[in-house]
């Protein structure tokens, strides 16, 4: 009898079922594409995801993509708005009581250490800029999906043959699973998959070196009527590879 996938691993399963992208990548950006989604259609009239909005808000990514989408100009104002009642007292209480006005306070007097409060106050605004709903909701699923593929890799023999015969994890992603197998597998189980990520790595990223290699020697007037090989496309690869898929594009 077929096993049957809990809704849980369908996504994931999916994900990695493709061999063109990083299948976490793509697990990501569903994320992505869903929250963005959320926060600019039905998130709007539900009175505790605004009270986490007004205080998160979100960060220059999401922000841009919120405003790209075009889909809710008028819903975006509206978390814009009561981010901005929010955010705007916080900070003008920092910077109040960063200046040198109010001698009471002997910010910048030599006793003080200004310094230091400085960076504070800088530490907090950054902070706040940074803060971001839509990443700590992503974040926050890709751990369990990240749980997802440590079980099924222990307890599908489907699910961990697929892993083993792919195209492998974009740099980010290869560290984020290699972190995960000190959190979710025992010691001979994380030493199995370390294999398996070498075993997959390995000839991908010498293959890879080797066109780049290949891209740029054929600029070499000795090699112009050269066949390109596999290397035409080696840049595009190489940077996938080491810093994921943007398959926004």
């Amino acid at each position: 009898m077929a096993k049957q996938e809990q809704i849980y691993q369908i996504p994931v399963n999916d994900a990695f079922s493709q061999k063109e992208h990083c299948p976490l990548c793509v697990l990501r950006k569903e994320l992505e594409d869903n929250f963005i989604d959320f926060y600019l259609g039905p998130s709007l009239m539900e009175a505790d995801h605004r009270l986490v909005t007004n205080k998160k808000g979100f960060c220059h990514k999401h922000l841009l993509k919120l405003y790209d989408s075009q889909k809710n100009r008028l819903g975006l104002g509206l978390m814009l708005h009561t981010h901005l009642l929010d955010l705007g007292p916080d900070v003008e209480k920092i910077l109040e009581a960063s200046t040198p006005k109010d001698e009471k306070r002997k910010l910048f007097s030599k006793e003080s250490d200004w310094k230091t409060n400085l960076q504070k106050a800088a530490q907090h605004i950054a902070d706040r800029a940074q803060s971001c709903t839509i990443c700590d909701r992503i974040e926050e699923t890709m751990n369990r999906y990240r749980e997802v593929i440590f079980y099924q890799y222990v307890y599908d023999e489907d699910f961990r043959r697929t892993l083993q015969t792919g195209q492998g994890f974009c740099l980010d992603h290869l560290a984020y699973l290699v972190e995960g197998a000190s959190l979710y597998l025992k010691r001979d189980q994380a030493k199995l998959f370390m294999e398996d990520l070498y075993r997959i790595h390995k000839p991908i990223l010498d293959t890879l070196a080797g066109d780049v290699e290949w891209f740029t020697l054929k600029f070499d007037y000795r090699n112009q009527d050269a066949p390109w090989k596999n290397a035409k496309d080696a840049l595009p690869r190489a940077i996938h590879r080491i810093s994921g898929d943007d398959l926004h594009e």
